[in-house]
C-alpha cells in the first residue's frame, strides 16, 4: 500500500486500482481498505479506485486526542495524494464523513453515500445519545468485545450471530479496530442530519439506501438528500444494511461516469472554441 501524509504528521494508508477518473471509496463502521476491495475490483474497469485504511485501522497510523476535523484531512491528503477532483462513495458513517469533508471544503466531482446512520427526530437522538454514552464506557473499560457487540445489536444483527461471530476468527479482527467505534460515533455528531452544514456541500449527489433496511434508514437518507443543495434519492430494491457489492457497482459506476463524460465534453468544447478563435 501506498502512504500520504496527513495534515498532523499521521501516515494514511492508500491503495489504488484500475485506470480512469479516479474515485475514493470510504468505508464505514470496522471497516478497512479490505472491506472495499470487492466493490473496488468491480469498479476498476471504469475508474481508478482508491480504497484506505482510515485513521487507527489497518496500517494507517492514528493520533489522540481524536477529532472529526483531523479525519477530514486526512481525506483531503488523499484527495491531494490522488489528484484532481475525485468523486467519493461512502458506506455509513464513511459516508457522513465523505459529506463533512466535502461541507469543509474538501473537493469532489461528485458524492454517493450508503445509508449514513443518521437518527433524526427526538426518539432517535435520545437512542443515539444512550448509545453514545455506553460505547464510551465500554471502551474506557477496555471492553473491546462489548463495543463491538453493541454496535452490532444496534445495527440489527440477532443476539445468536453474535455469539457464532464471537467464536469466528473474524471477531479478533473487530476488537482490532473496536476503538474507531467511537470516531464514526463523533462523525454522526447528535445523529440529526446537520441541514446547516450540508447546505456546503456543492457536489451533486445521490444518497441511497435499501430496499430492505429499516424504515428509520429510508426515512433518514430522504431527509438527508433533501437537506443537500444537488441531493437526489434512489432506494435499492433487495438490499439491506449489508449492500452487496454487485448491486451498488452499476449504480456507481453510471452515476459517475456521467461527470467523467460532461467533463470531456466541457474539454472538446473548450479545445474546439480555441481553434475557432
Amino acid at each position: 500500500m501506498d502512504k500520504t501524509l496527513s495534515r498532523d504528521g499521521t501516515l494514511i494508508a492508500y491503495r489504488r486500482r484500475g485506470e480512469g477518473p479516479p474515485l475514493i471509496l470510504v468505508n464505514g463502521a470496522l471497516g478497512t481498505a479490505a472491506t472495499e476491495a470487492p466493490l473496488a475490483r468491480l469498479l476498476a474497469p471504469h475508474f481508478e479506485v482508491v480504497t484506505y485504511d482510515r485513521r487507527g485501522r489497518g496500517a494507517s497510523g492514528d493520533g489522540s486526542p481524536y477529532a472529526v476535523e483531523r479525519e477530514i484531512e486526512d481525506l483531503a491528503a488523499l484527495t491531494q495524494a490522488v489528484g484532481g477532483r475525485p468523486s467519493v462513495f461512502g458506506v455509513g458513517a464513511g459516508g457522513a464523513l465523505a459529506l463533512e469533508a466535502q461541507a469543509a471544503g474538501v473537493p469532489a466531482a461528485r458524492l454517493a453515500v450508503y445509508e449514513p446512520p443518521y437518527t433524526p427526530g427526538a426518539p432517535g437522538l435520545l437512542f443515539k445519545a444512550g448509545c453514545t454514552a455506553r460505547l464510551h464506557r465500554l471502551l474506557s473499560a477496555g471492553d473491546r468485545g462489548g463495543a463491538v457487540e453493541l454496535f452490532l445489536s444496534v445495527t440489527g444483527v440477532a443476539a445468536d450471530m453474535v455469539a457464532r461471530m464471537r467464536r469466528a476468527p473474524l471477531w479478533r479482527t473487530l476488537e482490532s479496530v473496536a476503538h474507531t467505534l467511537a470516531y464514526d460515533d463523533a462523525v454522526l455528531g447528535t445523529g440529526a442530519v446537520p441541514v446547516e452544514r450540508f447546505a456546503s456541500v456543492t457536489a451533486r449527489t445521490l444518497v441511497v439506501c435499501g430496499g430492505f433496511s429499516p424504515a428509520t434508514a429510508r426515512t433518514s437518507t430522504r431527509l438527508l438528500a433533501d437537506a443537500l443543495p444537488r441531493g437526489r434519492h434512489r432506494t435499492l430494491t433487495g438490499q439491506a444494511r449489508e449492500l452487496a457489492p454487485q448491486a451498488i457497482a452499476p449504480v456507481l459506476a453510471d452515476f459517475f461516469a456521467r461527470d467523467a463524460r460532461v467533463r470531456q465534453a466541457s474539454s472538446a468544447q473548450g479545445v474546439h472554441g480555441g481553434q475557432a478563435s
